[in-house]
C-alpha cells in the first residue's frame, strides 16, 4: 500500500514538473496529471533502459530523468492529439 502512495506523490510529482515544462495551457486536472507522471515515469525508463542508461535500484538522478522526460514526451503527444479533435 505504501509503495502505491509513493507512486501517486511521484506521480504528481513529475507531472506538474512536465506541465511545467511543456508551454501551453493542457488543462489536465489533477488525476490526468498523476496518471501522465506514473506512464511517464514507466515509458521513461523503458526507454532509458533500452539505451543502456538504467539506474538500478532506487530512486537516482536518471530515475528523475527518464521519468521527468518520459511524462514530457507523454504531454507532447497528449497535447497533440487533443488539439486535433
Amino acid at each position: 500500500m505504501i509503495d502505491f502512495i509513493a507512486w501517486l506523490i511521484f506521480g504528481a510529482v513529475v507531472g506538474g514538473i512536465a506541465q511545467f515544462i511543456v508551454p501551453g495551457a493542457q488543462n489536465l486536472g489533477w488525476i490526468k496529471s498523476i496518471l501522465l507522471g506514473v506512464g511517464g515515469a514507466y515509458a521513461g525508463g523503458w526507454l532509458f533502459s533500452l539505451a543502456g542508461m538504467s539506474s538500478g535500484e532506487g530512486l537516482h538522478y536518471s530515475g528523475w530523468v527518464s521519468s521527468i522526460v518520459g511524462a514530457v514526451v507523454l504531454l507532447i503527444a497528449y497535447v497533440k492529439l487533443v488539439a486535433k479533435k
